[in-house]
């Protein structure tokens, strides 16, 4: 998900770059001026509220300022990215910013800044004042309009250089020549968002074989927790000894060992487009790990797939599984597969559930072959990709 915040000072320009690059990106347009205005047209209660204080040249209180974005977020379910135009304007509202995207498991891309003398500023303002018919474009409220953004505004400034995601851009110029230098900046952070998938489904579904074809296609890192325990199985290591005793029950491996292991593989792959997770998350409780590992690189889950199949078709796999040298403890005996797939129905589905709430949950036919299993997958995977970017 592309989210950009566009800063700047009172006429610096950011309502006209913002037109061009909600049209670009197909981006979900937040100003919290223009929904402000529109809710005192509508004489709303949050209109009343903020009227008095918009028309004397304040800022509105961060209070009503969270309510009209969160519900112009709650309803974009479906949005490839949100454009923030006049916010955060405040250290305090950059803090809400990130709590609120963090509630879409999401994060800013960017703060793109124009940079403007205030003189520009000031004369841009006015010249505006002549056409707009606005209350708030008069000479002492542009004054104060900009002195609030130099003493309150501009050090949220800080708070994003900390975060390596603040680009000034010089917003004096021609609008192509500032248009482009903003979206330079843009494809510079897109090929940093990682692209995260989570591979669901019952054991024998196919999922080892569809994740190994979406990391070839999306140059991702496979995380399979099965096969790393099965690496520390044939290295006859204590974290191996203790899994195989695990594996013989047919039960599932506990959260402290698997999580150490793909903490240690992520650590491996610091330059990755992504990862690609199979068998992980199994539970809710590894969901929830799952959002805290990635959110430590300061990245989410981008898109979950859920191979659906018939169960007689599982346990038939798991069987012929069970005589191949890919075979798992589990497959060896039938009493034990549909213990495992006894335990992943009362386990795991609590899991689709978690990720279907978020919207990102594509169900896929896991009953044919490969290659056909691998057709239906390519086209929403693409749509993924293309949405994460």
């Amino acid at each position: 998900m592309l989210n950009i915040a566009l800063f700047g000072a009172p006429g610096a320009g950011k309502g006209t770059q913002s037109e061009l690059l909600m049209k670009k990106h197909n981006l979900v347009y937040i100003a919290t001026g223009d929904i402000l205005r529109q809710e005192i047209a509508d004489s709303t209660e949050l209109g009343l509220a903020a009227k008095s204080i918009i028309e004397s040249g304040g800022l509105v209180s961060d209070e009503i300022i969270v309510q009209i974005i969160e519900k112009k977020i709650i309803t974009n379910p479906d949005a490839a990215g949100f454009l923030f135009d006049g916010f955060p304007r405040t250290f305090v509202q950059a803090y809400i910013l990130e709590g609120l995207l963090l509630k879409m498991h999401t994060s800013l891309t960017c703060l793109l800044s124009l940079e403007v003398p205030p003189e520009e500023s000031f004369k841009r303002l006015l010249n505006r004042a002549k056409t707009s018919g606005r209350s708030d474009d008069t000479e002492t409220v542009i004054k104060n309009r900009l002195k609030e953004y130099e003493e309150k505004t501009a050090p949220v400034a800080q708070f994003y250089k900390d975060q390596d995601l603040y680009f000034p851009i010089q917003g004096v110029g021609s609008i192509e020549e500032i248009n482009r230098e903003l979206e330079e900046v843009i494809e510079q952070e897109l090929r940093k968002v990682l692209f995260n998938i989570v591979l669901l489904g019952y054991p024998g579904a196919g999922r080892g074989t569809q994740a190994r074809n979406l990391a070839r296609e999306y140059n991702l890192v496979y995380v399979s927790t099965g096969e790393m325990l099965k690496e520390e199985i044939g290295k006859g290591s204590h974290v191996g000894r203790t899994v195989q005793a695990i594996f013989d029950k047919g039960d599932l491996v506990p959260d402290e060992i698997v999580i150490k292991l793909i903490e240690k593989l992520i650590r491996r792959n610091p330059e990755a487009s992504g990862f690609i997770f199979k068998g992980f998350p199994r539970t809710l409780v590894q969901a929830y790990i799952l959002d805290g590992l990635l959110r430590k690189i300061n990245s989410s889950v981008s898109f979950t797939l859920d191979i659906q199949c018939p169960t007689l078709e599982l346990i038939k796999r798991l069987d012929a599984r069970g005589k191949t040298e890919r075979c798992m403890n589990y497959d060896l005996e039938t009493t034990t597969i549909v213990h495992r797939l006894e335990q992943h129905e009362k386990i795991c589905l609590p899991v689709v559930d978690y990720y279907r709430k978020q919207r990102k949950v594509t169900v896929i036919d896991g009953d044919g072959t490969p290659e056909e299993i691998w057709n239906r997958i390519k086209g929403p995977a693409e749509e993924a990709w293309r949405k994460a970017r």
